[in-house]
């Protein structure tokens, strides 16, 4: 019984295994046809750079006045200079006597 079980596991990992080489053929045949196109290349170069310069604009827009905003190299409301989501601007430590 436990043959049978570790055959159908091996079994089922090739299937596995040549669906995942078959996926990875058809999108290197999808990434071959965008290379080989001029204008498609042209295409996704200008969306990567419209994504970038968007991102760009929107971090130079935050405002910097609220608790966490990175102005320059330094974080403000972190009293360790941490930046937030670390483990030391999210603890807050309470004394208790």
């Amino acid at each position: 019984m436990a043959d049978e079980r570790a055959a159908e596991g091996v079994e089922h990992l090739q299937r596995a295994a040549m669906e995942m080489i078959d996926a990875a053929r058809a999108f290197l045949d999808v990434a071959e046809s965008v290379v080989a196109d001029r204008e498609r290349v042209a295409d996704v170069v200008a969306t990567v750079g419209a994504v970038a310069d968007a991102a760009v604009r929107s971090v130079r827009t935050m405002p910097t006045d609220r608790p966490g905003a990175r102005v320059g190299s330094e974080w403000t409301g972190a009293t360790d200079g941490e930046p937030p989501g670390s483990d030391s601007a999210r603890i807050q430590h309470i004394r208790v006597s």
